[in-house]
């Protein structure tokens, strides 16, 4: 397999798995309301591949490549007779640590002086 079919093939993969599915959820309907759970998805992936130096082309190569996937929740979606609207999800741990981050750093240059 050359670095154009395997690129070809990875791509191929991850386009079969990036749906909507992978970033709304089934709706749940409860009291009057429907909410669709939604995710952040984020795909990456690389190839690479070549043949020794001095080597003609179509003789013996290597190459390999790799991707990945990444979801994590963002929200949701509320769904009213009257409205829609969206709910974030905050991670609060960001800020935490960005706070600790300053306090430390702080701390740091007030002692330099």
């Amino acid at each position: 397999m050359n670095t154009t079919e395997m690129l070809e093939k990875i791509g191929e993969s991850l386009g079969s798995t990036a749906t909507v599915k992978s970033v709304f959820g089934e709706p749940i309907h409860a009291e009057g309301k429907t909410v669709v759970p939604v995710a952040k998805v984020a795909y990456g992936f690389g190839a690479g591949g070549g043949h020794g130096p001095g080597r003609p082309e179509g003789t013996p190569e290597g190459g390999g490549g790799g991707g990945g996937v990444r979801a994590f929740p963002a929200g949701a979606l509320e769904i009213t007779g009257d409205k829609t609207r969206f709910v974030p999800f905050t991670d609060l741990r960001w800020l935490a640590g960005a706070f600790a981050a300053g306090v430390l750093l702080g701390g740091f240059f007030l002692r330099r002086r």
